[in-house]
Formats: C-alpha cells, sequence, structure tokens
C-alpha cells in the first residue's frame, strides 16, 4: 500500500474514570470493564510519520510505551511516533490508551491502512489489556463525552451509553498510580463496588450522580490515599463533592468544587466528541483546533 508525503495526526481527549468494575478474560477483545468517567479537553496530539527505525516520543522526550508498539505491531508497520500532551503522566487521565488510540487512527491514515474505526478501536484495546495498562479508556476515549461502559470489551461485545451533559472538570494531582499492580492484584472488592455504583447511575443518569457514585466508590474499593482523602474531604466540607481518578494519586471535581476548597486546580472541561484525525500538524499544545481558549490554571508543578 502507497504510503502518504507526511506524517498523520490525531487528537485523543483524556479520560477520568469515576468508579469501575474489573472483568478479565482469555481472549483481550472480550476483556474489558464496565463503569463511567469523563473525558477531558486535556488529551494526547499524537503524529505518526513512516520510518525504518521505530521510535516514540513523548513531549520531546524518547519514551517506550508498550500499547504503542502492540498497535504498530498488529499494523505491521514503522514509525516514528510523537505525541504532545498537557496531561500527567500515570495519574489516572488514560494516557497510554490516548497514545495507542492516537497511534493507531494516525497510522491507518499514514500508511493508507483502510480499517474502519471499529477495526482501529479493537485493535487499540487489545494493546491496552495485553500490556496491563487500562481496560476501558480506549472505547471511551473513542467516544467522547461522559461515557457510561455497560458491557465490557472492544466495540464488537461492549455496550456503551453516557451522560447527556457536559461540565467543567478541575483536577489536582499528587503523582503516579501502577494501573498494573493494582489489576493484577485481588479486584474483588472493587469489581462488587463498581458493578453498585454502575446500577445506580443506570437508574438516574446525571452529572451529580455520577460525582457521589465515584466518591462512593473510591471508599467502598478501599483505594483511597491519605493525600487523596484530605483533598476530597476540603471538597466536601465547602459544599462541592470530589473523588479519586482511577487509576491515579489524582483528585477530579466537577464544576469548581476544588477551586471552592481554596485549591489551585488544573481546568478543562469535558469534551464532546471521541478521538479524531486532525486535517494539519498537531498543534504545539494538545487541545485539539476547536479548543482554543487558554487553560485557567496549571498544577503541573504539583
Amino acid at each position: 500500500m502507497v504510503e502518504q508525503d507526511g506524517p498523520a495526526c490525531a487528537f485523543v481527549p483524556g479520560h477520568v474514570t469515576g468508579f469501575f468494575s474489573s472483568h478479565p478474560d482469555e481472549d483481550p477483545e472480550r476483556a474489558g470493564s464496565r463503569g463511567a468517567g469523563v473525558t477531558l479537553t486535556d488529551g494526547v496530539a499524537v503524529e505518526v510519520t513512516p520510518a525504518e527505525d521505530a521510535e516514540m516520543r513523548l513531549d520531546g522526550d524518547s519514551i517506550t510505551v508498550e500499547p504503542v508498539a502492540r498497535v504498530l505491531d498488529a499494523l505491521s508497520v514503522s514509525a516514528r511516533v510523537t505525541a504532545t500532551t498537557d496531561l500527567p503522566l500515570g495519574a489516572g487521565f488514560g494516557v497510554s490508551g490516548a497514545m495507542a488510540l492516537g497511534t493507531a487512527l494516525a497510522a491507518n491514515e499514514a500508511f493508507d491502512r483502510r480499517l474502519s474505526e471499529n477495526d482501529l478501536i479493537t485493535i487499540a484495546h487489545e494493546a491496552e489489556v495485553l500490556s496491563g495498562t487500562g481496560l476501558g479508556d480506549v472505547v471511551a476515549q473513542a467516544r467522547g463525552g461522559v461515557p457510561i461502559r455497560l458491557e465490557p470489551g472492544g466495540p464488537r461485545y461492549n455496550r456503551l451509553d453516557g451522560v447527556p451533559a457536559g461540565t467543567r472538570v478541575e483536577y489536582l494531582t499528587f503523582g503516579e498510580l501502577s494501573t498494573e499492580s493494582v489489576l493484577s492484584g485481588d479486584t474483588e472488592r472493587l469489581t462488587e463496588a463498581g458493578l453498585e455504583s454502575l446500577s445506580t447511575l443506570v437508574e438516574e443518569p446525571t452529572l451529580p450522580t455520577f460525582a457521589y457514585v465515584s466518591r462512593r466508590f473510591a471508599r467502598e474499593a478501599g483505594l483511597l490515599t491519605d493525600p487523596v482523602r484530605e483533598v476530597i474531604e476540603d471538597v466536601s466540607d465547602a459544599g462541592g463533592e470530589a473523588s479519586m481518578a482511577m487509576l491515579g494519586h489524582t483528585v477530579f471535581a466537577l464544576g469548581t468544587g476544588l477551586s471552592d476548597a481554596g485549591y489551585d486546580p488544573t481546568i478543562c472541561h469535558t469534551h464532546a466528541a471521541g478521538a479524531t484525525l486532525l486535517a494539519d500538524e498537531p498543534r504545539r499544545d494538545s487541545r485539539p483546533p476547536w479548543q482554543s481558549p487558554p487553560r485557567a490554571n496549571n498544577a503541573g508543578d504539583l
């Protein structure tokens, strides 16, 4: 097949999971999670350029991202993958899933593979599952909005719905948390809490309900760390509702909860659309072309 003269580019929104239940399977296409989260206007821009020697860079630094390598392998291509993002790494924002999905979309274009969206989502989803880096980010990032994952797996097996609303999102991060270490452990407790939260949200699919069940899940699943718990309690005392990003040492709030509690969070919004190809080369930041206002604050030094 004929390669393009230049690179192909994609934008994938970040994704914060509020609650989830783990559903492993020997078939990585069937494996996944149920749950709900919010996709973000802060995301990852990915550029794929055909190259004899495969290379990955994130924000200018050389990096190895196993799901990205698996995507290139699945498409039988060799490329230079260059990604940029405003999101903190390893903190519960689905950066690895975004890089995998962005690579799939852009490589399909750059190498004229002519695969469908569902084919590419499946490739990225399987890459995440096999790498142990995520179970539901890819399918949520492909959809956009406030996705509810009713059934696990890739597009052939899952079932998605969503909360029909958008909102301001604030977040504050304290560092990394290994998704792989949590997902490879005993997930029975969190799965039970996740299924209960999903049942409640399905009965009343609103943003306040999502915020409430996410906070309850974080407590009942036993995943709260001390710094995260303290911030969540401060937000609650200020009349707001916050929860922990799954999985990361990150607190997120819908609306102005963190600001009202006296914190200086990073501010973005829910992303109405899912992952998409970009007509031009990636912007210097990770905002898609239609999201031009500057960010209100920056918590990158936390």
